[in-house]
């Protein structure tokens, strides 16, 4: 009998029916494509057995000078610096208070209430006691002088906290006249909450008393902006603070406002970095060198004196400076490729380039009318860089064009544009793509991802739940951010962190000849490798050839066969004008790669 070769096209597109994408793949979930054929992507582990607070929405990595490793993580409750897998704490204070501090307990209840008149916290802020004293009984000075995460607060001056112990009757002090309290910076949001109440709207749209038709946005979520000035690091609130910090091989420094190293330096920014050829440090969208109202101006750039990130002040001795964008309404998001800083607002792209003296840095615009979706949207590959923008995808590589792109409906037609600030761009080089972590329309955080792969120019998609990702450089393999407080390494076997993955992906119809008679498959000849599996001897995939008995009908009938990695050949039944493949696993440390499966044919005398 006749083999049939079932060879597809590299890639996946959705753009098409199913029946013009004939020899395409139209479906897939975590496989990638390599030399033009499918394979499951690498597994993950958990990249430290330590938990972090808050969710992960910036990964920096970088090196002491005395070579230590260090990555910075922020997340919208906390700012941490990690060290051999150990995270330490060096989220800026923005208040303490000494003297002014007590503490009142209620028989049998592990509540406190502390009081300390105009303290400026929030639910959620994070407080740190020392040098209180026993309130008499189980409440110890032990139990008060650690870091607390403030519960609620009835008011300006009061706040709870809950501590380890229980209070007994003789829990009547006040803590002493000595406390310390150590207010970390407010946290942040996590989500965008909308809604249609008052406000929601433009004045005058309806009748009194009418429901808003538009959503209202519940503020920005607190996304952190860093980049290390030698071996010290430079961070920001996007909208917020900026802050430095020190390295300290100890590890027990906070950062500190950077505008406390010098009065002139900007206080508010939307995102700071550091040009590594010139050694400038760079703030976008911050306030003007001296505005005492601290105004943020979203357009403004602003850098210190090269080499020196506490010199904001421009003089004629020094480099500082300052240039405003001239087109769109605000910066979104600075990405520095090896020979610029390619700045994109929300309706234009434009060039930062160091000149020299006496200008420093020059700006140029390179596009208008183009979009980006969020301030993590954008990453640099070498000189070029990718970006999604609200309906569309972009590339800048000298110039700026769209991004053709097979699977655009499949991303824009499934999004939630509410939280469309959490999209976050990743680089994975070993494998030349860059992905796009989004939530669907059905989910408030990332859950599902597109990928475009820049060697191949070929896109694929699934779902994965991440909020950050840092490519491999100084580490071996990249590292990202999920949101139950862990970091994982990627490309690490093939399972989910010692859990089964699923993964699948599922071809178009495949017409045998002309596609005008029925045909009967009676063989599948299966080609795939499971050599990168960790048990070779129990790994296996599910082959479903999917039958069509008229074009662009759909598949009308399925026959699934179970793959072995021994197996050369399974007996099938199927009948139909034009075949499709489907390829899906789900087995603990399954790898696989496809090849070229065939299939025995013969006419079956039918039309």
């Amino acid at each position: 009998m006749p083999l049939t070769k079932l060879q597809y096209r590299p890639g996946i597109n959705t753009e098409f029916t199913s029946y013009a994408n004939e020899g395409g793949w139209e479906d897939s979930d975590k496989v990638r494509f390599r030399f033009g054929f499918p394979e499951k992507i690498g597994g993950w582990v958990k990249y430290s057995n330590a938990q972090i607070f808050g969710t992960a929405r910036s990964l920096h990595n970088w090196k002491a000078l005395d070579g230590t490793e260090l990555m910075g993580v922020g997340t919208n409750l906390k700012f941490y610096v990690e060290v051999g897998e150990a995270y330490y704490d060096i989220t800026p204070l923005r208040a303490t208070t000494t003297g002014t501090a007590t503490f009142a307990a209620v028989d049998g209840s592990s509540t406190i209430t502390v009081s300390d008149n105009a303290h400026g916290c929030i639910p959620g802020d994070f407080v740190t006691f020392s040098d209180a004293v026993s309130l008499g009984g189980n409440v110890t000075a032990a139990v008060l002088n650690q870091e607390y995460e403030i519960l609620t607060v009835p008011n300006d001056n009061q706040y709870t906290i809950q501590v380890s112990a229980t209070a007994n009757s003789s829990d009547t002090g006040n803590g002493g006249g000595s406390v310390v309290a150590a207010y970390q910076i407010n946290v942040g949001t996590d989500t965008v909450v909308p809604g249609t109440g008052w406000g929601a709207g433009t004045w005058s749209r309806g009748s009194w008393g009418s429901a808003a038709t538009v959503v209202a946005g519940g503020g920005n979520i607190r996304i952190w902006k860093q980049d290390n000035f030698g071996q010290d690091l430079v961070y920001n609130i996007r909208d917020g603070g900026i802050y430095y910090w020190a390295y300290d091989s100890l590890l027990s420094t906070r950062g500190v406002a950077l505008s406390s190293l010098d009065s002139n330096a900007p206080t508010i920014a939307r995102q700071m970095l550091v040009s590594d050829r010139d050694r400038h440090v760079i703030a976008l969208g911050c306030d003007a060198y001296g505005d005492a109202t601290n105004t943020q101006d979203k357009l403004l750039i602003r850098w210190s004196d090269q080499e020196n990130a506490a010199d904001w002040a421009p003089t004629p001795e020094n480099t500082a400076g300052d240039l405003i964008v001239g087109n769109g309404s605000e910066i979104v998001q600075g990405v520095e490729t090896r020979r610029e800083i390619i700045i994109i607002t929300d309706s234009s792209v434009h060039s930062l380039q160091y000149i020299g003296a006496p200008y420093t840095f020059g700006l140029t615009q390179i596009s208008a009318n183009t979009t980006i979706i969020g301030p993590n949207a954008a990453v640099a590959v070498g000189d070029a860089v990718f970006w999604m923008g609200r309906d569309k995808f972009y590339l800048y590589d000298g110039q700026v064009s769209p991004l053709p792109c097979a699977v655009r409906d499949t991303v824009f037609q499934d999004f939630n544009t509410t939280q469309s600030e959490k999209v976050f761009a990743s680089v994975n080089s070993s494998f030349g793509e860059v992905t796009w972590f989004y939530p669907s329309a059905d989910s408030e955080n990332n859950n599902k991802y597109v990928t475009y792969n820049y060697e191949q120019q070929i896109w694929y998609f699934g779902s994965l739940s991440r909020s950050a990702w840092l490519d491999r450089g100084l580490k071996p393999y990249p590292v990202a951010a999920a949101f139950n407080g862990y970091l994982y390494e990627h490309e690490i076997g093939s399972d989910d962190d010692g859990s089964a993955m699923t993964a699948y992906i599922q071809s178009s119809p495949l017409e045998i000849a002309e596609g005008d008679n029925f045909v009967f498959a009676s063989r599948l000849i299966p080609d795939i490798s499971f050599e990168k599996s960790s048990d070779m001897a129990l790994q296996q995939a599910t082959f479903t050839v999917n039958t069509e008995r008229f074009p662009g009908t759909g598949y009308t009938g399925s026959v699934s066969t179970t793959v072995s990695n021994t197996a050369t050949q399974n007996r099938i039944r199927a009948r139909g004008r034009a075949f499709g493949l489907r390829v899906e696993t789900d087995g603990l440390g399954v790898a696989w790669r496809l090849g070229a499966t065939r299939l025995e044919i013969r006419p079956d005398g039918r039309r």
